[in-house]
């Protein structure tokens, strides 16, 4: 087991946003979280990475706990997250944006490589690297967000809302090259609003209500789930 969350909780001041959630993610799997607005995914993806504590629980990552461990040394251990809202920095290039997203790794030759790989992925940043990453269309920075996620050789990509904000077509493209950075080696937990793309790519899935997992399965079993279907795909 990659990852493992027990029984976790989460506060913002006296406001619980999470409810004792259990889940686990199995190295090799694309995972997805599905829910509506405020039930709880972001959360749950800022406590994996560190960015929100864990107020009770055990966020357990290649069988150590980590639910104390600083944010910084999270991604040393193989966590990395690309956040809702891409988060790039806009002053800086494609290629330092990227450069930036390696900042814990000293193996200058690696990483040339893995910059290497990103472009491979998003030819169109390869295009762009000398480029101000506030400059880039929405689609373009999602992938940037993603590839700076992929600087840091994770072990476990947390992917939030990938394709927020962005046309049907890219939402495709985006889908299919996480499948090929699964393909490549890398765990994804993936947070979406669009639960159709997301369900119709994972192994496995949660579905967040209110701070707390209400149902759990494969994704091609949730997909024609009828109660998923009604809420979460527009299908009654």
């Amino acid at each position: 087991m990659l990852l493992e969350i027990e029984d976790l909780n989460v506060h913002y001041g006296r406001i619980q946003a999470l409810h004792g959630i259990s889940l686990t993610v199995d190295e090799g799997e694309i995972v997805a979280l599905i829910g509506a607005n405020g039930a709880g995914k972001s959360t749950t993806m800022r406590a994996i990475s560190g960015l929100r504590r864990a107020s009770a629980g055990r966020i357990l990552f290649g069988g150590d706990d980590i639910t104390r461990m600083r944010a910084d040394r999270r991604v040393v251990a193989g966590i990395s997250q690309a956040p809702e809202g891409r988060g790039i920095f806009p002053g800086m290039t494609v290629l330092e944006n990227l450069t930036m997203g390696a900042y814990t790794r000293k193996d200058k030759a690696a990483v040339a490589a893995d910059q290497q790989r990103v472009f491979e992925l998003f030819p169109r940043l390869a295009e762009r690297r000398k480029q101000p990453g506030g400059t880039l269309s929405g689609g373009e920075q999602q992938m940037l967000a993603i590839g700076r996620a992929l600087m840091s050789r994770p072990k476990l990509m947390l992917l939030d809302e990938p394709s927020m904000g962005l046309a049907p077509m890219l939402i495709r493209q985006i889908f299919d090259i996480i499948l090929e950075i699964r393909e490549q080696g890398t765990t994804i937990l993936l947070v979406e609003q669009n639960a159709q793309q997301a369900l119709s790519r994972a192994d496995r899935a949660y579905v967040l209500e209110t701070g707390a997992i209400t149902r759990s399965g494969s994704g091609s079993d949730l997909l024609v789930d009828p109660a998923v279907r009604d809420a979460y795909l527009g299908v009654a």
